[in-house]
This record gives structure tokens, C-alpha cells and sequence, in this order.
């Protein structure tokens, strides 16, 4: 997708997202940096800020498979390019965040179905995150409509989405 065309419908979708009730009832978000072609969240996250909310940033942690969470607040100062290059909160200049403060989530992915199905990026690490996750608050993807599909392949371990928020609105998976 040509740049200009993926920020103009990455607009498209935070304009949704934020317009969703489960967003401005949010007091502490779990959001994520974009890279490459995804939808991109600069906007998104810039307006959280602006907003006053709290955003809570994922870090890997490869020796663990899993996700550290951190409270970041300035995103040019908090935050480096980190496995594969992805942005992720620096630990020494941010302060860690639980999941108990969350109270909605962003997930990334490469492809949706209508159902909640989230293709990720196989590593497994937003699986383990919100399956293990005690009283798991919403998790919503921001995705471009052409990442939602009938079908995907899925395992026992994989974990459903609440919400797909595209540039033609919002997909509230059903059973």
C-alpha cells in the first residue's frame, strides 16, 4: 500500500478507535508502536498523550517469550528500536506498568477474520499475554479492511479479539 494511502486510512481508523466508548472509558492504555506497513499508531498514541490518558508500551523479553509493560509518557526520549526493530520502551527511563492497570488493549497482527480469529506476527507473544491475563480488559486491533478475512488457521493457543476497528468501522466479533 502506498504511503500516502496508508496514513490517510491509518487516520481513518484512529478517528474509530478513538471514538469508541470502551476508549474514552480507558484510563490506562496498552497501545503499541507501529512499524513497516501496519496501521500506524503515531497519531493514535499522540492523542492519547494529548488526552491525559496513560499509555502502557510492551517490551520484549525473548529469554521469557512474554511482554514487559511500561508506563511511557515521551515517546522520542522512552522508547528505542528493540527486537526487529520495533520501538519499544526503554527500561531504565520508564517505570513498569501491571496488567491490572490496564483497561484496554491494542493488538497488533497480520491478518483478522470477522470472528475475532488474529493472525500474529508467530511468535506468540499477545497470545500468552491475554490468555494469561486474570480479568483481561478489552483488546481491540487496529487493522486495514484489506487484513480481514473469512478464515485463518488457528490453534487451541491462539487468543480472540473483541473488536477489529478498520477504516470502514468497527467489527464486533460474534460467537
Amino acid at each position: 500500500m502506498p504511503a500516502v494511502r496508508r496514513a490517510e486510512l491509518s487516520e481513518r481508523i484512529t478517528r474509530y478507535l478513538l471514538g469508541l466508548s470502551e476508549f474514552a472509558a480507558a484510563r490506562t492504555l496498552l497501545a503499541y508502536l507501529s512499524f513497516g506497513s501496519e496501521y500506524d499508531t503515531a497519531e493514535l498514541v499522540a492523542a492519547l498523550l494529548t488526552e491525559g490518558k496513560r499509555l502502557a508500551l510492551p517490551r520484549v523479553d525473548r529469554a521469557m517469550r512474554g511482554l514487559q509493560l511500561f508506563h511511557v509518557t515521551e515517546i522520542e526520549t522512552q522508547t528505542t528500536a528493540g527486537t526487529w526493530g520495533i520501538r519499544e520502551p526503554v527500561a531504565e527511563r520508564c517505570s513498569p506498568i501491571g496488567r491490572e492497570e490496564v483497561s484496554l488493549v491494542l493488538v497488533p497482527g497480520v491478518a483478522f477474520t470477522p470472528r475475532g480469529d488474529r493472525l500474529g506476527y508467530g511468535g506468540g507473544y499477545y497470545d500468552r499475554l491475554l490468555r494469561d491475563w486474570p480479568n483481561r480488559p478489552p483488546a481491540i486491533a487496529a487493522a486495514f479492511a484489506l487484513q480481514v478475512v473469512q478464515d485463518l488457521p488457528t490453534s487451541p493457543n491462539d487468543v480472540r479479539i473483541d473488536f477489529v476497528v478498520t477504516e470502514d468501522g468497527v467489527l464486533q466479533p460474534t460467537p
